[in-house]
């Protein structure tokens, strides 16, 4: 719709001045005549104008008017209609350049519209699965920090457990030691009590043995010197060497009972250094224990570093800037696999 301010009649007187004038009609030329109105207004008006022309083309000129009139008005007419049809087609070449560079600037607005399109689909898609990979991530990360932090706590729990057993093997040792040093100072004294005990022993069989030998001599001399003695003598000298014989028996009889204790004592001491040996072997079972115990602490310790080194090349190896988008969902699915695998292994 026209505005209210050009008229179609204002529009005309100035198409009729500048056709009088032997000019083109133009939005531009028309606007400059009447000095004022809007060019889509103006634009409207000439259309209509033009329109109303071709419409009237055929139009025979009205009877009556003279013939140098008629000839000046069929003149200026056919100029008019040759200047306006010279004009009409200046102006329908910039139409069509214009509809043209119109036209290609929409399909080109609309393969820019269409590529935006695809970009942002493209964008939206990867936005989607970084952000997928991101949770994923996020999951396996939350796991190894558990996985981390119930090995940390296992560790600490291996480490106390070492440092008891190595406390309760310094106990066992202390002990065995003690054991050792008290079994070694009683074999000590019983040897000395015993070497004691065997020295009276010889010394009072000596004594006993002298006595005798000097009881036989004064018995050969008295036997001697008195060969004619009684009978009943002779009996008291037999009875004498019979109660000193006894004596002999009775000391053999002692050494042989120091002999057995001697025995005994040997065989106790033999019975305590196989106890020990029983202690140095439990020593040797629980060092073996401990060994153990602390290679599987070395394992475990080395799964953790091998954790955090997996972790650290998780962590690094995620696609974090844009130009990584042009590698494609099949280096992510790669990526994604090889981070995967050691989990696996983790576990």
């Amino acid at each position: 719709m026209a505005r209210s301010g050009v008229t179609y009649e204002d529009v005309q007187r100035a198409i009729d001045e500048l056709l009088t004038r032997g000019d083109a009609p133009s939005v531009q030329k028309i606007r400059e005549i009447l000095g004022t109105g809007s060019f889509t207004t103006i634009s409207e008006h000439l259309r209509e104008w033009r329109q109303q022309r071709e419409e009237n083309r055929d139009v025979p000129p009205p009877r009556g008017m003279p013939a140098a009139l008629q000839e000046l008005a069929e003149g200026l007419w056919r100029q008019a209609q040759e200047s306006a049809n010279q004009a009409l087609a200046h102006y329908r070449e910039e139409a069509d350049r214009k509809i043209e560079e119109a036209r290609e600037a929409a399909a080109d607005s609309h393969r820019q519209a269409e590529d935006a399109r695809q970009r942002e689909t493209a964008l939206a898609s990867h936005l989607a699965g970084t952000e997928q990979r991101l949770e994923t991530l996020s999951a396996e990360l939350a796991t190894r920090q558990a996985d981390n932090e119930t090995l940390r706590k296992a560790e600490q729990r291996l480490a106390t457990r070492l440092a008891e057993a190595e406390s309760l093997l310094q106990r066992h040792r202390d002990e065995a030691a003690r054991v050792a040093d008290e079994h070694q100072q009683a074999m000590q004294a019983r040897e000395a009590e015993h070497r004691e005990k065997l020295t009276r022993e010889e010394q009072r069989h000596e004594s006993a043995e002298t006595r005798l030998m000097a009881l036989l001599d004064q018995a050969r001399q008295e036997r001697q010197a008195q060969e004619k003695a009684a009978a009943g003598r002779e009996e008291q000298q037999e009875k004498r060497l019979a109660r000193q014989e006894s004596q002999l028996q009775e000391a053999r009889a002692r050494l042989a009972e120091e002999e057995k204790r001697h025995r005994e004592t040997d065989w106790a001491r033999r019975q305590a250094e196989s106890l020990a040996d029983t202690r140095h072997h439990e020593q040797a079972l629980l060092q073996a224990r401990i060994d153990e115990q602390k290679r599987h602490l070395e394992d475990q310790a080395q799964r953790v570093r091998s954790l955090e080194e997996q972790l650290h090349r998780c962590l690094w190896q995620t696609p974090t800037t844009k130009g990584n988008e042009a590698e494609g969902d099949t280096d992510d699915e790669e990526k994604s696999s090889e981070k995967r695998e050691p989990t696996d292994d983790a576990q």
